[in-house]
């Protein structure tokens, strides 16, 4: 592997814009890298059906020996604040500047993976055919994967490089995901001379929600009332609020208890207070569970014993494109990269995990037989 080669990729990454639904400019730069290794490239419609101005890149490089392809995949899209991101190298470590995102979720995965196929053409190693695919809006729903082109893939297997925890770990398990839009309407009224006669909204919103169960809810379940939106002005009795709010649960009937819970929370406070309640739930992706000794996992385990790394399956309570990859139909799994403290300003990622995710994705390559 070419280290200089690979951080320099990342770092150029992670220069580009892309946060969620602007991932056009990052699409652009990855199509022409992959054309020049060799790439037959695609750029799919899912746009039309995200709200992106760009669609997932895919990418098909033909084999060199008749083995199954194999898919590598990594999001484009980055959270906010991800604007011009200023990178920092400090003792092997690669940070921001403290004012944003670093943009290794999941740029660092996008990086290894350039750099692993651009060792395997260097080197002339023999490989089955390769297919890449970089996707648009996982980070506001999955939404890439969800109206990913399936008609432009043929493998069976995928790796998805976008997990924290060290190199190593493979999540063979994650939950299934609701959304709650609520919509509290209660009434106006003056709040100096007539507030008696208003019902308000962020009174009820406050009652339903200090009633209801969040957080870690047990080993399998967590749930978070996460935005809240109402109010006009401190003179008037608020008349509506918006909440949307979130449960998530590796145990299906446990999810739909949780969301049945809040839904109560939310009625019983507006009953009590006369106000009126619009619920809209969304079912955002499906568990998946991969067992221990399906055939990905035995790829999976020789090849990070070839790189000489530690084999650590595990579940997580986060979702992925992997979720939506294995409900469709392509047995998936995520892996570690060694990002760290992501979504946050205080992101970062070594060049040690950098260094040693390419080479498992290089061992990857080679352990499709």
């Amino acid at each position: 592997m070419n280290s200089e080669r690979l951080i320099n990729t990342f770092l150029d990454l992670i220069k580009i814009n892309s946060v969620s639904k602007d991932e056009k400019y990052i699409a652009l730069e990855l199509k022409g890298r992959l054309e020049k290794l060799g790439f037959e490239t695609y750029i799919d419609d899912a746009d039309k059906k995200a709200g992106s101005n760009s669609g997932n890149l895919i990418a098909k490089l033909k084999g060199t020996k008749n083995v199954p392809p194999i898919m590598l995949s990594a999001h484009m899209d980055t959270v906010n604040p991800g604007l011009n991101i200023k990178p920092q190298v400090t003792d092997g470590v690669i940070r921001s500047d403290g004012s944003t995102i670093l943009g290794a979720d999941d740029k660092a995965g996008i990086a290894t993976i350039l750099e692993a196929v651009t060792y395997i053409k260097e080197s002339n190693i023999p490989h089955g055919p390769i297919e890449v695919v970089f996707t648009i809006c996982e980070e506001i729903g999955l939404l890439g994967a969800k109206y990913l082109d399936h008609s432009r893939l043929q493998s069976k297997h995928a790796f998805v490089f976008d997990s924290s925890g060290e190199v190593g770990t493979v999540i063979i398990q994650g939950p299934s995901q609701k959304l709650i839009n609520a919509y509290i309407k209660g009434k106006a009224a003056h709040a100096g001379l007539n507030p008696e006669k208003g019902i308000d909204a962020i009174a009820i919103a406050a009652k339903a929600i200090s009633n209801m169960k969040l957080g870690r809810i047990d080993k399998e379940t967590t749930a978070n009332v996460g935005i809240i939106r109402g109010g006009h002005s401190t003179n008037i009795v608020c008349d509506l609020v918006e909440m949307e709010a979130e449960a998530r649960s590796l145990d299906v009937q446990k999810l739909n208890n949780q969301v049945k819970h809040m839904i109560k929370c939310l009625e019983d406070a507006c009953n009590t207070e006369n106000a009126k309640l619009d619920i809209d739930i969304q079912d955002c992706y499906d568990a998946f569970s991969i067992d221990l000794d399906d055939p990905i996992l035995k790829i999976v385990e020789s090849a990070m014993k070839n790189a000489g790394i530690d084999y650590k399956p595990k579940s997580t309570g986060g979702g992925s494109d992997t979720n939506i990859l294995n409900k469709s139909g392509i047995k998936a799994v995520t892996l570690g990269i060694g990002m760290t403290n992501s979504h946050s300003t205080e992101e970062f990622i070594t060049i040690d995990s950098l260094e040693k995710t390419a080479l498992l994705i290089e061992k990857l390559i080679q352990e499709i037989k």
